[in-house]
């Protein structure tokens, strides 16, 4: 973010420090609160006697400069819960006023911006997280993903979207970003160009986006970004806030006339615009390797010979928030070194030698040891306040599960778990995935969570889960039990297993479908 962008931020937080004053007066109602908070990053969480503040992360790069941001406020403000999200971004949670202000300035300072952070914006732009560095990757899209997020920034003073709009890169089919249901999606391609897609979305009424434009120029992107800007505000909707996102335009315009709308505004912008072309200098990695060769399942080889990133995912996608100051201590004095937050609430450390990678390895031994252990889960119920159940505990009850099961790595699958259908926790895209609502029995209502099936973010794959009904949260650790015990006897590996036992799974279910 250019510094005077900065200070236009910086400038404009007295309206936030004076609703967010008189909510926590009792002044102001939560829900006039929250349409005014979003727009600054930040929401009250449940029961309104504290905040959190998301924290953007283009493209889920963390660079040392910002890691020793995150690892200074967190002493200083005595942060004592940090989320990874699966938008990479950076939340940080139980706050009381004074902090939020204080963290929200000082990250100005360190080009971390929280504004637009939440409300009807757009929000952090995303990138595969390996983008540069990726082996097989089509190309590094990262910069024009930077770019692409400073260009954004503009339209929060002086556009009204009907919603949020959400933009991500893909530097392969690997769909890493979901790109190809992204409200804008850039989707690389391999000679050196992009497919770009719009008006997806997971959520409520989900939809892969649409095919707009083939072959794109790299440097000509920023133009099909106000061509979006001006079909969404076109043809969105500013009367109903639950269809005010941009895949309702598919329902609204019909696939092949949304198309064509996307497409004339383009036109249109192409004719009026000229000063929209990006000259975009190759990021070069001139970091040498010390010779030493390292391997395991965290370690990733990158595409420059002898350089690895690690993998770590804390469970849940919560680090301890002391993880990251020793994480910080660890890598400041390595060359080139940085961090890469995936929409798995994983982050990997990029650019290390082997004698680094090997260090980086043992300092993040605490994280995820198999694919179960790295599922995904939102914030949860106890802290989001429209989050319907305690997604997190729910991960923790089937991390302690698998554990007691001994079951080897790859029985049961990475699974997603969103605390209501909102799918923070991209529930849609999982091979198994939960949504938390609530099953009335007998007039009483059970904490309760909706079961979906081999969901797929592939590109050229793609699919929602399949619903299959509703599972009390006391007895999914038994279903994923039962699911496990099944796979293992079989001697497979769940993806393995899948293939030819759909039917066995739906069985299995439906003997735990309240």
């Amino acid at each position: 973010m250019k510094p005077f962008a900065n200070e236009i931020w910086r400038s404009d937080m007295d309206r936030f420090k004076e609703a967010t004053q008189k909510f926590y007066n009792k002044e102001l109602p939560a829900k006039d609160y929250k349409g005014i908070s979003g727009a600054y990053g930040s929401y009250a969480q449940r029961g309104g006697e504290s905040s959190m503040l998301r924290l953007r992360m283009t493209g889920g790069r963390v660079t040392k400069e910002k890691l020793r941001f995150l690892v200074e406020t967190i002493e200083r403000h005595k942060v004592n819960t940090v989320h990874f999200t699966t938008c990479q971004t950076v939340q940080y949670h139980n706050l009381q006023p004074a902090a939020v202000y204080a963290i929200m300035e000082q990250g100005l300072n360190y080009n971390v911006v929280t504004r637009g952070g939440g409300g009807d914006f757009p929000r952090n732009v995303m990138v595969s997280p390996l983008s540069g560095v990726e082996q097989g990757e089509y190309f590094d899209v990262m910069p024009y993903a930077e770019e692409t997020a400073e260009y954004l920034m503009a339209f929060i003073k002086t556009v009204k979207l009907p919603r949020k709009l959400k933009v991500g890169f893909s530097n392969s089919n690997k769909n890493i970003p979901h790109a190809t249901f992204r409200d804008l999606g850039f989707v690389a391609r391999p000679d050196g160009t992009f497919d770009v897609y719009s008006a997806g979305g997971l959520g409520n009424n989900p939809k892969i986006g649409l095919k707009v434009a083939e072959a794109v120029d790299p440097s000509k992107v920023l133009y099909y970004v106000k061509a979006m800007v001006r079909t969404f505000t076109a043809y969105g909707n500013y009367e109903n806030r639950g269809k005010a996102r941009s895949r309702y335009m598919q329902d609204t315009l019909g696939q092949e006339e949304y198309v064509k709308a996307y497409q004339k505004k383009l036109e249109e912008v192409m004719k009026e615009t000229t000063n929209l072309d990006l000259d975009i200098t190759p990021t070069v990695v001139t970091k040498q390797p010390d010779g030493v060769v390292v391997s395991g399942k965290r370690i990733i080889p990158q595409k420059q010979e002898g350089l690895y990133s690690v993998l770590y995912h804390p469970i849940g996608g919560t680090p301890d928030p002391n993880k990251l100051r020793k994480i910080y201590d660890l890598i400041k004095d390595m060359d080139q070194v940085e961090l890469r937050l995936t929409p798995d609430e994983s982050v990997y450390i990029i650019n290390c030698n082997g004698s680094e990678a090997q260090k980086v390895l043992s300092a993040t031994a605490d994280g995820a040891e198999t694919t179960f252990e790295a599922s995904v889960s939102c914030i949860g119920a106890v802290i989001c306040q429209v989050g319907v159940r305690d997604s997190q505990g729910l991960m923790k009850k089937l991390v302690e599960m698998e554990r007691e099961q001994g079951f080897a790595d790859g029985v049961l699958p990475k699974i997603h778990i969103s605390g209501c259908p909102s799918s923070c926790g991209t529930h849609q895209i999982g091979k198994i995935g939960f949504h938390g609502g609530v099953k009335v029995i007998d007039k009483v209502a059970h904490p309760a969570f909706t079961l979906h099936i081999n969901g797929n973010d592939e590109q050229g794959k793609e699919k929602f889960g399949e619903k299959l009904g509703v599972i009390l949260e006391e007895n999914i650790p038994e279903f994923l039990c039962t699911v496990g015990k099944a796979v293992e006897t079989a001697g497979m590996t769940y993806d393995e297993w899948i293939k030819d036992h759909e039917t066995t799974l739906k069985e299995i279910a439906e003997k735990y479908l309240a």
